[in-house]
């Protein structure tokens, strides 16, 4: 059964992700907005992918037209051109962050969403460069729209793990937040023995100078800018930097163990809702997890003949 069911769970964070984009960003019943929704927002049909396809090819041209233009001697010669090139991008992606705010039904919504202000951000600069021109180097931001790829090319098993590594950690959050805040109390005691073991005379003028040692040791760093003189300061050293090997891997334990409680809390189902399309929910759960409305019954389909796996031998009469 689990070889029938594999790739429908591995369409399944793309699919829920298409009917939580429609829920949420309001899709238009009929028209033109409609036909445009379908090609900008989502890449299942032709036309969808052909325009992400497009855009992230304009996307890699014109953050190469900003770093050419940071090269002098490229600069001295096709300056003239990378600045006609750069408003002809600005044009275009201007436009296109227009048409999404257009056929949206909630555009407020896509502004202040992530992608909504990667897009914002990405053409801000040379609009911005009429009045502060150092700001039009800043369009390499660009480049954060190229997480797009991941929808283009419908990597839908890296969009199952991101979500699986996402929930583990949301999961430890507050684990890592106590590790952390432990960190901080050992660097701060850290820094200041060494500021009273080795003082100024040795490099170490303050106490936050000390914990900036403190950090550089314990992450075993070591840049060796600051180094202990004393025999002392250097027996502190040495367990500092066993004791920053340690640290390293707390955090993993902790992340290891969330990720593995996530992968067994998995959705073992493609059950859908009727009202909002939501996947994932359990054989038994009698009402939607995204909505509430009423699920359908969930019905198990029978397994076939020749399929492989252990099959129950049929009972004698």
């Amino acid at each position: 059964m689990s070889s029938l069911r594999k790739p429908l769970i591995s369409q399944m964070p793309h699919r829920n992700q298409t009917a939580l984009n429609r829920q949420r960003l309001g899709l238009p019943e009929s028209g033109w907005r409609q036909r445009w929704y379908t090609i900008i927002f989502e890449a299942d049909t032709r036309q969808g992918r052909l325009f992400d396809v497009l855009l992230l090819i304009a996307i890699v041209a014109s953050v190469g037209v900003v770093m050419l233009d940071s090269i002098p001697s490229i600069h001295a010669r096709l300056g003239g051109l990378f600045t006609v090139l750069e408003w002809l991008f600005t044009l275009l992606f201007t436009a296109e962050y227009i048409m999404r705010l257009s056929v949206v039904k909630r555009p407020l919504r896509y502004a202040l969403s992530f992608y909504g202000v990667i897009d914002f951000i990405s053409i801000m600069p040379t609009w911005a460069s009429f009045f502060v021109p150092e700001l039009a180097f800043l369009i390499d931001v660009r480049l954060l729209r190229l997480m797009r790829v991941f929808r283009i090319l419908k990597l839908t098993v890296y969009f199952e793990e991101a979500e699986i590594l996402a929930r583990a950690l949301a999961n430890s959050r507050r684990k890592i937040f106590v590790f952390l805040g432990t960190v901080f109390i050992i660097t701060v005691i850290l820094g200041t023995v060494m500021y009273v073991v080795e003082g100024p005379q040795n490099g170490f003028t303050s106490i936050p100078h000390s914990m900036y040692w403190a950090i550089v040791t314990l992450t075993t760093t070591g840049f060796g800018d600051i180094v202990p003189k004393t025999p002392v300061g250097q027996f502190i050293t040495s367990l500092t930097i066993l004791l920053g090997y340690g640290i390293i891997a707390f955090p993993t334990g902790i992340v290891g163990a969330e990720l593995a409680a996530s992968i067994i809390k998995r959705p073992l189902t493609t059950r859908s809702c009727e009202h909002c399309l939501t996947e994932g929910h359990e054989p038994d759960a009698h009402y939607c997890k995204h909505c509430g409305s009423a699920l359908p019954d969930y019905h198990v389909e029978a397994m076939p003949d020749n399929a492989p796996g252990p099959r129950t031998p049929p009972k004698d009469n």
